[in-house]
């Protein structure tokens, strides 16, 4: 009887394995390796249950079953075979690593990490136990642990293609990217229909700044899995990175389809929305990741600009309410919510709350003085002297803001559009008062346009 050896790709999201198994399995194989490609685990499952009994408790064959079995997410089923198998061999490695893998998707590291301990004080140079180990210590960001695991990996199979990603990975972590480069190049040319080294080698250039070396790599990574999100969403910062925000735009939508419940993508997404002017398509956004990430606070922020934009001034209010009790000492969100809520009202509507924030404010900061301001309704002239004196660029451009809205608020509009002014001439920028600001301006019709 000829000997066959047969690759099966097992899609737990781990290294694959090698099993050899006698000609006489080797048609069932062939249907089992075709329907883990389909990703049709309930059907290969059936395969091995349709073996013959004295094959089918095999220890060969009991290994990939249970790999199928957390492949398809049904760890405890792998568990017991891969126990059953320790109990006879406690030093079979495909069962320990069996039993890592069930630990991994059960959110068990400790148990994992203990297994993969096991594997490789058995087996020293067990190249995928060392891999994920490098890997486990990278998201721990301990990069000297994880790169020598991924040495020790690469020492013993010089051309293993997750350990050569792993190591690259490592490098670029350290800014070392020639060497990164180099194992990225060799991780590419040993597996051609392999996305990530294409994945990581575009990673590597945009973090150097070569974005079309990036996107070239992205492109190419895409072919070969275009439904990947984090290509996605990695081709689609590229794109912002050389100002090609529609391109961008499609990616980041593209990248919703595929993961609707993961947040990041909505984070672009919306954004990029918003500057182009939908603001509807962006506050659909921002409410999705408010959902999905609520103590994401900057959502409940633009959703407060663009509900001000639109003159929606209790919806702008409660959205700026969300962001203050996910940030309580962010005192802009409180002073927004009692602008808006003034706008909605009566000018006495939120002085509870804002006697409520004043308890946790510190009392000799500008803040404060602002806090009271809105509180008690008097008292601007001393308030505007403190601000007049700051010195802190930043916090001058605030407050000014604060005090254009309150005397806007209160009737005395040649003094508020004095204040709007002064803000867009020291044009700080990078403040969510200055957004306003610049708003404000434009429907007044005052100030000048700011070229960016």
């Amino acid at each position: 009887m000829v000997s066959t050896t047969v690759f099966f790709l097992i899609f737990t999201g781990f290294t694959p394995f090698l099993f050899s198994q006698e000609n006489n399995l080797e048609t069932i194989f062939d249907e089992v390796a075709q329907l883990l490609a389909s990703r049709d685990f309930s059907s290969v499952i059936e395969l091995f249950d349709s073996l013959p009994s004295e094959e089918a408790e095999k220890t060969e064959v009991l290994i990939i079953k249970a790999s199928v079995f957390n492949s398809a997410g049904r760890s405890a089923e792998a568990r017991e075979i891969a126990n059953r198998i320790i109990a006879n061999d406690r030093n079979n490695t495909e069962a320990l690593m069996v039993l890592a893998d069930a630990a991994a998707l059960e959110g068990r590291e400790r148990d994992r990490r203990n297994f993969l301990e096991r594997v490789i004080a058995i087996d020293p140079g067990h190249a995928r136990a060392l891999n994920d180990l490098g890997n486990l210590a990278l998201g721990a960001t301990n990069l000297f642990v994880s790169g020598q695991y991924f040495d020790r990996a690469l020492a013993a199979e010089p051309e293993n293609g997750e350990a050569l990603v792993g190591r690259a990975v490592i490098y670029r972590y350290n800014r070392d990217y020639r060497r990164s480069e180099q194992l990225l190049n060799r991780a590419a040319n040993l597996y051609p229909q392999w996305a990530r080294p294409l994945h990581e080698r575009a990673r590597l250039y945009k973090s150097a700044g070569f974005y079309t070396d990036a996107l070239t790599d992205l492109n190419d990574a895409l072919k070969l899995e275009p439904d990947n999100y984090w290509m996605l969403l990695d081709r689609g910062t590229v794109f912002m990175d050389v100002n090609r925000k529609e391109d961008a735009l499609r990616d980041f939508s593209r990248a919703i389809e595929i993961e609707p419940e993961n947040f990041l993508a909505y984070v672009y997404s919306a954004g990029i929305k918003e500057e182009f002017g939908d603001y509807a398509g962006a506050e659909q956004d921002y409410r999705k990741l408010a959902r999905l990430k609520p103590d994401y606070y900057f959502a409940f922020e633009s959703i407060g600009v663009i509900k001000m934009k639109d003159k929606q001034w209790a919806a702008a209010r409660d959205a700026f309410l969300d962001a203050y009790r996910q940030a309580p000492r962010e005192y802009s969100y409180a002073l927004l919510a009692a602008i808006n809520w003034m706008r909605a009202g009566r000018q006495n509507d939120p002085r509870q709350f804002l006697a409520q924030v004043m308890r946790t404010a510190p009392r000799d900061t500008l803040d404060y003085a602002m806090l009271r301001l809105f509180h008690d309704l008097s008292g601007d002239v001393d308030v505007a002297a403190r601000v007049e004196r700051e010195q802190n660029i930043h916090t001058k451009s605030r407050m000014l803001f604060y005090l254009a809205s309150y005397y806007d608020i209160r009737g005395n509009v040649t003094l508020a559009n004095t204040y709007y002014l002064m803000v867009q001439e020291l044009d700080v920028t990078a403040s969510i008062e200055w957004r306003l600001n610049e708003w404000i301006l434009a429907e007044k019709g005052l100030g000048f346009r700011v070229e960016r």
